[in-house]
């Protein structure tokens, strides 16, 4: 709780215009990915604080006007006194936007993620909640009051089928914004390929919500409460997430 508020302050203190939705779109809901992209030329940088003291960092690059790659890497116990758990690798990411969103239709990108999220169980091969892996996703934005709303749906297979369930799945979810500055997020992952009796799941799916506030241009700072269905056959209760977004043009 000590580090939320060190960031709280933080994102108080960095100055700058509020984000504007034609330059930032939204690339994520929560764990799940929407058809949004960078703009060529720019990076994020998306710093998650999750159980066990556990921080994953994740970096973005747009590198032309529908593509992006991006790399991430992290552990448990970074902060405190117990020894430092690393995840076993560096996960890497892209998206490709193959069709761009009109009045009438959705955008539509495919990807690849193999970055999960919680932690990673060795004897499974596999992160808590399992990477995309290979996924398609449609995105449509509307206008409403308040802010707008985006709609996002997709199917993926993962990689992480060591478990023995290496059945496709699927993700739904929204970003409601109120204003320019805030956003509230749901999401719903079926995680059809993690409800076997040697998986972590127990079959009700993960869902996600969360509140992001776009604190300035640059900065955004995001407070989650995922696994709400407490979904799991291990530790089924809900995790807190705090997560921190650095944005800036090349």
């Amino acid at each position: 709780m000590r580090i939320f508020f060190v960031l709280l302050v933080l994102a108080s203190g960095v100055c700058g215009e509020v984000f504007a939705q034609e330059d930032l779109q939204p690339r994520w809901m929560i764990d799940n990915p929407t058809a949004g992209l960078l703009p060529k030329g720019s990076f994020t940088v998306d710093v998650r604080l999750y159980e066990e003291n556990g921080i994953l960092t994740q970096m973005e690059v747009g590198i032309f006007d529908r593509a992006g790659l991006g790399f991430a890497f992290g552990g448990r116990h970074i902060v405190g006194n117990e020894s430092v758990v690393w995840n076993p690798r560096v996960e890497f990411m892209g998206r490709v936007r193959v069709l761009e969103e009109t009045m009438r239709y959705p955008a539509v990108a495919l990807g690849y993620h193999s970055q999960g999220y919680g932690a990673y169980d060795k004897g499974l091969s596999r992160y808590t909640a399992k990477s995309k892996g290979f996924y398609v996703v449609l995105s449509k934005n509307f206008g409403a009051t308040m802010g707008d709303v985006g709609f996002h749906g997709g199917m993926n297979r993962s990689l992480e089928d060591e478990d023995g369930d290496s059945d496709y799945s699927g993700f739904v979810g929204l970003d409601k914004q109120f204003g320019k500055s805030f956003v509230l997020l749901a999401e719903y992952d079926f995680a059809l390929n993690d409800n076997e009796d040697n998986t972590l799941g127990s079959g009700k799916g993960r869902m996600n919500v969360g509140g992001r506030w776009m604190a300035s241009r640059q900065l955004a700072l995001e407070f989650d409460l995922k696994n709400v269905f407490r979904d799991g056959h291990r530790n089924p209760k809900p995790d807190r997430e705090v997560r921190l977004m650095y944005y800036e043009k090349f």
